[in-house]
C-alpha cells in the first residue's frame, strides 16, 4: 500500500490549493481517510476526514474553507483549500487506517505568505 501526496506549494494569503493523495495497493472505497497537518515542533493535528459513506468532518479552524472528497474511480483523496491563511502553513499528510495497519503518505508542504 502506498499513499502519495501532491499539490502543495507557496501561495499568498487568500489563495487556494488542491491537495491530492493517490492511493495504490488498496481500494479506498472501503475505508475512511483523513488529512492531517503538522508544524515543526508541534503535534500532528486532524484537518478533515471522510468516512466510508463520504460524510465529511472538519476541524473548526478550516470549516467553511476546506473541502475533503474522494474519487473512488481514481482511488484518490483530495483536499480543496480556499481562503488560505498564514496559520495554515504546515506539512499535510493523508492517512488511511485499516483494522490492522495505519498508512501515511510522505507529506506535502503548504506555505501561505501574508
Amino acid at each position: 500500500v502506498q499513499l502519495v501526496e501532491s499539490g502543495g506549494g507557496l501561495v499568498q494569503s487568500g489563495g487556494s490549493l488542491r491537495l491530492s493523495c493517490a492511493v495504490s495497493g488498496i481500494n479506498l472505497r472501503w475505508y475512511g481517510m483523513t488529512w492531517y497537518r503538522q508544524i515543526p515542533g508541534k503535534q500532528r493535528e486532524l484537518v478533515a476526514l471522510v468516512d466510508i459513506g463520504d460524510i465529511p468532518t472538519y476541524a473548526n479552524s478550516v470549516k467553511g474553507r476546506f473541502t475533503i472528497s474522494r474519487d473512488t474511480a481514481r482511488n484518490t483523496l483530495f483536499l480543496q483549500m480556499n481562503n488560505l491563511k498564514p496559520e495554515d502553513t504546515a506539512v499535510y499528510y493523508c492517512n488511511l487506517p485499516t483494522d490492522t495497519h495505519e498508512y501515511w503518505g510522505q507529506g506535502t508542504q503548504v506555505t501561505v505568505s501574508s
